[in-house]
């Protein structure tokens, strides 16, 4: 499903950058080139623009604890004598005298960046125009000693151009949505430049108006399938031309094995979403972009609905005269059979991240009630039994006939609280925990409601999934 109300209200509370910590950088700016302007530095100062993300409008929330930053380029005319690390070295020593700037400014290979106390950054990189012939731009590298061409306008203006093609701005909403699903997961790599450049180059002239592009939802499954079928036509890293000058590739930082994780999860998630958007639940759909885009994705109607199962149960295929309380007294009368399906549809329950291998196996699931963590087995129980807290259960996960699985695979375990003891008390849970004694995992008995565990195998040669058992229901009351 599309979810357009979800999608939202997910950028404005936890993707974009929001209006105060925005005002604060503009005013940081505004005072930042007044500074510069007054400075006894030496080059003859042009004009200031912003660059990156800043001046692509596809910056985003930093994740807790992390600045968030903007690019700042100050144009200047060349300076006779000076060398590129003259322009940088300057500006930083010269910004370092300044009291509103002590102990603030380090100095990288391109800029002088201000740090304002890990709550912002910014980085102001000297800009040499007209140095050898007119038109001609270059950013110095201090490391090197070297001017570099660039291309700064030029390319900003191309950006903008691509999103206004795409329409509804929502080329630039993908890219902060995929810089955003970066930070989360930290599990590939890949510049915000050259992301903004990759994701840029999906978009072609002939889509202006185009039903590929009808709404962001759209438009995030038809450039994330663009980019992975680029992706897979090359194997090894590609030359990535910057699209208003040529000669540089921004991909020229990339190895190979960079390149290849990046390829591969780039895959993967166009498969989630894909997934995700051809999903006709709700409740399915909210859980299925929550294993692209993590928890915060539509979590308060995941909490809504994890806390209305006893509510929603009442109108399940089993009627019985009488009234129950909760879901709970329901399974209590009629077994587990009154379980409803939609349980296991929750949107709070993390859907599996492995790739499916293409043998599969049986595996069950066995319980046994114990006074402690490692303390005595008081019995065996089954399936939405009716249990006390307090106590313990250890679940077990073997094959049909009750044979561990070799050292080959390991069994991950999703364990599930449901109802509105649980969503009060903050732990709904639902996400995969290893196995803490082979292919087994205890868990103490806590909050009233029917809860669920389930055991999924992973080969571990390839990390893929080649087996997942049937909820065992932990009934608690």
């Amino acid at each position: 499903m599309k979810l357009h109300d979800l999608f939202k209200t997910f950028l404005e509370d936890h993707v974009n950058l929001n209006d105060t910590r925005l005002n604060l950088l503009e005013g940081s700016i505004v005072a930042v080139q007044n500074a510069v302007r007054a400075l006894a530095w030496g080059p003859k100062i042009v004009s200031f623009a912003p660059q990156g993300s800043w001046a692509h409008e596809t910056i985003i929330k930093p994740q807790a604890g992390q600045p968030f930053d903007a690019d700042l380029l100050v144009f200047v005319e060349a300076k006779e004598g000076w060398t590129p690390k003259d322009y940088v070295n300057g500006l930083a020593t010269e910004l370092g005298k300044l009291p509103a700037y002590e102990g603030k400014v380090r100095r990288f290979s391109h800029c002088a960046t201000i740090e304002y106390a890990g709550e912002r950054k910014i980085d102001i990189a000297p800009c040499v125009m007209n140095r050898l012939y007119a038109g001609q731009y270059e950013v110095c590298n201090r490391g090197t000693d070297q001017f570099e061409l660039s291309a700064p306008l030029e390319y900003t203006d191309w950006v903008k151009g691509q999103n206004g093609t795409a329409g509804g701005n929502d080329l630039k909403k993908v890219t902060r949505l995929l810089k955003y699903m970066r930070d989360i997961k930290g599990n590939f790599t890949c510049p915000s430049f050259l992301l903004t450049t990759l994701m840029g180059m999906q978009v072609y002239d002939s889509d202006r108006g185009s039903a590929q592009f009808a709404d962001l939802t759209t438009t995030l499954k038809t450039l994330v399938g663009r980019l992975d079928n680029w992706l897979q036509a090359r194997p090894n890293v590609p030359i990535v031309p910057n699209p208003k000058l040529p000669r540089e590739d921004q991909a020229s930082g990339w190895g190979q094995v960079q390149y290849s994780n990046f390829r591969d999860k780039v895959n993967l998630y166009r498969g989630w979403i894909d997934d995700a958007y051809a999903e006709e639940d709700r409740d399915e759909s909210i859980g299925k972009w929550q294993r692209v885009f993590g928890e915060n994705f539509g979590a308060g109607e995941a909490k809504r609905a994890a806390e209305a199962v006893s509510e929603s149960a009442a109108d399940g295929a089993i009627v019985v005269g009488g009234h129950f309380r909760d879901l709970v007294e329901k399974v209590k009368a009629l077994g587990a059979a009154a379980v409803p399906m939609t349980l296991r549809r929750l949107p709070h329950v993390r859907r599996p991240v492995w790739r499916k291998g293409a043998d599969q196996y049986t595996v069950k699931v066995t319980a046994e009630l114990q006074t402690a963590k490692h303390g005595n087995v008081l019995r065996l129980i089954r399936s939405a039994d009716p249990l006390q807290a307090g106590n313990w259960v250890r679940f077990t996960a073997a094959n049909t006939i009750g044979i561990p699985f070799s050292d080959d695979y390991k069994v991950e375990w999703r364990v599930t609280n449901t109802d509105k003891v649980a969503a009060r008390a903050g732990v709904l849970r639902g996400d995969f925990y290893p196995s803490d004694d082979r292919s087994s995992r205890a868990e103490q008995l806590s909050y009233r409601g029917v809860h669920f565990v389930e055991a999924f195998l992973v080969r571990k040669r390839d990390n893929r999934l080649v087996g997942q058992s049937e909820p065992f229901y932990v009934v608690i009351e």
